[in-house]
């Protein structure tokens, strides 16, 4: 049965409520069926700080999404052996739901990068683009990417307005590593499984 589906990708280290409203606007924008958050196993393009293991980080998406009916965790990439590369991710998709329309939700950070990303041509042709722009002086620069991808690899691309959230999944290692606090920065259970399980405290 056609689908359209959210995909919210990341190393979710931890996940915090900017992942999700993000997620949210672009599932209401968008009319989406659904979304999956698919933490990433090995990011290739990620720097060298410590990332915990995928089931933990599975496990605090998994929580993070409790009682939402239209959010769902993904292991396709933490499955997967070797680096992590969002065009296979994207083709196993379609080949098991080839009816499906996929949209890849990202923020701006990413989106600025996306043509490096290895085969970029492979992603384009197999999702619809919706790229946050959060009212941070990059909304210029980000819509000439799109009409350069656009025109590059006739991509699809959608631009989302979305609420500025500074939030970031490193701020909220760093807080816990200084022992201050990350109330309301992410779902209170996420929140009291990385201290029950003593996460992050040596970044």
């Amino acid at each position: 049965m056609a689908k359209k589906i959210g995909i919210m990708g990341g190393t979710f280290n931890p996940i915090h409520f900017g992942h999700l409203l993000l997620a949210e606007q672009a599932m209401e924008e968008y009319d989406l069926d659904e979304v999956l958050f698919i933490p990433c196993g090995n990011p290739y393009m990620k720097d060298a700080e410590p990332i915990v293991a995928g089931n933990i980080r599975a496990h605090m998406t998994k929580l993070a999404l409790e009682g939402h009916p239209g959010f769902r965790m993904s292991s396709i990439e933490l499955d997967r052996k070797g680096p992590t590369y969002t065009y296979e991710t994207l083709e196993t998709l379609k080949e098991e739901n080839p009816d499906s329309t996929y949209y890849f939700i990202l923020g701006a950070d990413s989106f600025l990068t996306m043509e490096t990303w290895k085969n970029p041509k492979q992603i384009f042709s197999n999702c619809v683009v919706i790229a946050s722009v959060r009212g941070t002086g990059t909304e210029e620069k980000i819509r000439k990417i799109a009409t350069h991808l656009i025109y590059e690899y006739q991509a699809d691309v959608h631009i989302l307005p979305t609420r500025f959230f500074d939030l970031s999944s490193s701020e909220i290692r760093h807080r816990i590593a200084e022992g201050k606090s990350v109330r309301y920065m992410l779902p209170e259970k996420v929140r009291e499984y990385i201290y029950e399980n003593g996460l992050y405290r040596n970044v």
